[in-house]
């Protein structure tokens, strides 16, 4: 083919080459008449054709070794299906989630050489805490706009994404706690050089850490609930996570049910209500209860009236009284209606607990009146993003303890923000920075008792809002 090719190709330029030789031996004949720019286009046009010639490239062409290397192609076997085969199709085994750890563990951090805990961290963990409330709205909307973070402000608490965050309650210090995909607690404090940039990081849980809360009555106890079934305490001043409560899996929410805190309501992602009570020896519970819904996707306990709490099902929110709940089909004291997807999260208003937050899948947050208990009408619906994808933790909308008409929201369009609403859906503020901030704050939460507000998103990192007078 690729002789043929040359030989097509050379032809042409060889009878050209003959038709110019003759053409210019005939103006050879009949230059007398000719100028000197036209006599020396014709030397040029000889010596061009004298080059060709001494090529030999028809000759080269024409010569029978000038052969095309000969390729040689594997012949496949035709691709038939399994199926037509009447072969069984390979069992393929899915990766087995890491092994449970049970029973009391040792609080040791897995990016620190020492064993031992810092001094200063149980310094924090054991101060008592002063609660603030602004009750100022004028003052409380001038506080925010001086909230700022810097790059200080910023830092990677844990390896994966965070699924729970949570402020100490100590007034004179900043410090945090984050819950990630992998069932690791981080603890980060502005103020503190411990671990990696302040950093302190361990293992308490072997899958994604659901929930975690400080305790108000006593800032010492911090509990955390896990996927895979447990329900920790970390204790500081003995250097031990507490094996609290443990089921075979699937822990995803929990609120203290009493002042002391001592006792606590469970949910679990598969529809069940847990009492437990701290007091009593052992990890289980006092009583289970299986409510009418698929799934529990947030308890909040009323903050005075502590016998009733709020879940948040598939797609309504029941109001249950603890004193009245059956084994099976409970029937709720309250319903909130007007969800037309799931449900996220549904939070009582933290100091009265007149109002009740809900965040829901279609697209809207929503505040109904909760001040009598047995009827809860909608006040106000907001209209928010909340199409995470599932490479996000879904966002949930939260009070803010000192001004408890106020809520934080994270934001999914650019530029990356965190939004602050009133209940009667003003938007109030936007926390953003083009430098510093730049992903989804999925998970949101106010400090109780400073004007510090921070946000962590799926790849570990706390991003920190603080005033000018909180930078410790």
């Amino acid at each position: 083919r690729i002789k043929l090719l040359l030989m097509f190709k050379c032809l042409p330029l060889r009878q050209e080459c003959e038709t110019t030789q003759k053409h210019i031996k005939s103006e050879e004949q009949t230059n007398e008449g000719l100028s000197a720019y036209e006599l020396e286009r014709l030397e040029n046009i000889k010596k061009n054709q004298e080059f060709l010639s001494s090529l030999n490239i028809y000759k080269i062409a024409m010569t029978p070794s000038y052969r095309s290397p000969t390729v040689t192609r594997e012949v496949l076997p035709p691709r038939r299906s399994n199926r037509l085969q009447n072969i069984e199709a390979a069992q393929l085994e899915l990766p087995k989630p890491p092994p449970k750890k049970s029973g009391p563990l040792p609080m040791h951090p897995i990016n620190m050489s020492e064993i031992e805990l810092p001094e200063q961290l149980l310094k924090i963990w054991t101060e008592v805490n002063i609660f603030r409330h602004d009750g100022n709205f004028k003052m409380y909307r001038s506080t925010l706009s001086k909230m700022k973070i810097t790059k200080d402000n910023v830092a990677k608490v844990v390896k994966k994404r965070i699924f729970s965050a949570a402020f100490h309650p100590s007034s004179s210090n900043i410090l945090m706690a984050a819950g990630d995909y992998s069932g690791q607690v981080g603890l980060w404090s502005l103020s503190s050089t411990w671990g990696d940039d302040g950093v302190l990081l361990f293992e308490p849980h072997s899958r994604p850490v659901t929930c975690m809360a400080f305790s108000s009555a006593n800032p010492t106890y911090f509990l955390s609930t896990s996927y895979d079934g447990s329900m920790r305490r970390m204790d500081v001043e003995k250097a031990m996570f507490d094996d609290v409560y443990d089921v075979d899996d699937g822990l995803k929410t929990f609120d203290f049910l009493s002042h002391d805190c001592m006792s606590v309501v469970v949910g679990t992602w598969f529809g069940d209500i847990a009492f437990v009570d701290r007091r009593t020896p052992g990890n289980t519970h006092e009583s289970l209860h299986r409510l009418d819904t698929k799934t529990v996707r947030c308890v909040s306990v009323h903050p005075l009236q502590k016998q009733y709490f709020a879940v948040a099902e598939s797609q309504f929110v029941n109001i249950y009284d603890s004193r009245f709940m059956k084994k099976s089909k409970s029937t709720p004291v309250c319903q909130l209606m007007g969800h037309s997807k799931s449900i996220t999260s549904a939070y009582f208003s933290p100091n009265s607990g007149n109002r009740i937050l809900t965040s829901c899948m279609d697209n809207y947050i929503r505040i109904y009146d909760t001040s009598t208990t047995s009827k809860a009408p909608l006040l106000k619906t907001i209209r928010h993003d909340m199409q995470t994808g599932r490479w996000l933790s879904k966002l949930s909308a939260v009070w803010d303890p000192k001004q408890e008409d106020c809520f934080a929201v994270g934001y999914l369009s650019r530029p990356r923000c965190v939004q602050v609403y009133h209940e009667s859906g003003q938007l109030l503020h936007t926390f953003s920075d083009e430098e510093n901030l730049c992903t989804v704050q999925s998970v949101v939460a106010f400090h109780p008792t400073r004007s510090v507000l921070m946000g962590g998103n799926s790849s570990g990192r706390l991003h920190v809002f603080a005033g000018h007078t909180e930078s410790l």
